[in-house]
């Protein structure tokens, strides 16, 4: 069946399909030319750099941002021929609206919008270079770690708001607490509770500066009851990203596991399968090599259930 001109740059920026060589290319590009403007942004700030550089830092902005606006307008354009909004319900502008505000579709935003902004208005934007950096956050589409770390903060965001709201009390009780007991004795350093806060958070996230400390019995007491809490209570999201970061991994290799064990239905493995099993793999983000012993292992299984395990006769 032909493609049209939309779904074949829905397939080529996706890298799916017959299109996945060229895809594959296509995403070396973008993440060279992300970490070429991330080292021009970082050394676009030394002065003397930036005075002699002027012309080279200038015409790789320009012509980053021109890029990364095509692109952006391109994955706009052809976004409803995505698998995950082709079957949806709703017309094509509800689609695009729904991907505008999916965070990778605003990341891709963010990367060119200071540039933009700078360019159709006059006053004083120098602030919004810094907000270049986010370019770096566009490696977030082609990064395998930065995908599940992502999934793990959605899989846990309902345990990991309970987490903080319970380290956001502790901090209002640790701040309250060394207020009454350090400020007639320490009055510049813990006049108010929100001055105190920062001893409270360099000490509940057991970082210690050392700049703020209790000098009195009864705080240094106090600050080592808060130290002990805090060990406890920094595990808390630590374990749960840990946890939800194994179980995504775990979940696309059971995915992967599911669709060699469909492909292996009929006892073989054809070439349209072998490239649907290599595009999911592509999708997944598994490795080469972890999707070989996959398909070994799984296969091995297969032969192994077809023969009788105490006779050794085929089933």
């Amino acid at each position: 069946m032909d493609l049209t001109l939309r779904q074949k740059a829905a397939a080529l920026l996706e890298a799916s399909g017959r299109f996945r060589k060229a895809g594959h290319a296509i995403d070396v590009f973008l993440i060279s030319l992300i970490i070429i403007n991330v080292i021009a942004i970082v050394l676009e700030s030394v002065p003397t750099l930036a005075a002699r550089y002027h012309t080279l830092f200038f015409f790789i902005e320009v012509i980053s941002v021109a890029i990364f606006t095509i692109e952006y307008l391109l994955r706009l354009w052809c976004c409803v021929d995505k698998l995950e909004f082709k079957h949806t319900k709703g017309n094509n502008s509800a689609k695009r609206l729904r991907y505008v505000l999916s965070p990778l579709a605003i990341i891709d935003l963010l990367a060119i919008l200071p540039t933009l902004l700078m360019v159709f208005f006059t006053f004083d934007l120098r602030f919004l270079r810094v907000f270049r950096l986010l370019r770096i956050f566009k490696l977030t589409r082609y990064s395998r770690a930065m995908q599940l770390l992502l999934a793990a903060f959605r899989e846990e965001s309902s345990s990991l708001l309970a987490a903080f709201f319970i380290m956001s009390l502790v901090l209002i009780v640790a701040s309250c607490g060394i207020y009454l007991i350090e400020h007639d004795v320490q009055p510049d350093k813990f006049g108010s509770i929100p001055a105190a806060m920062w001893w409270a958070m360099a000490t509940l996230t057991t970082v210690g500066y050392g700049d703020v400390v209790p000098i009195t019995p009864l705080g240094r007491f106090f600050g080592g009851v808060i130290t002990l809490l805090s060990m406890g209570m920094v595990a808390i999201p630590t374990g749960l990203l840990a946890s939800s970061f194994a179980d995504q991994l775990r979940k696309r290799r059971d995915a992967f596991n599911e669709a060699v064990l469909h492909s292996l239905s009929d006892g073989v493995v054809d070439e349209q399968e072998k490239e649907h099993l290599e595009a999911l793999r592509i999708e997944l983000g598994l490795s080469p090599v972890e999707a070989n012993q996959a398909i070994k292992i799984m296969t091995s299984q297969r032969v192994h259930n077809l023969y009788c395990r105490h006779c050794g006769g085929k089933l």
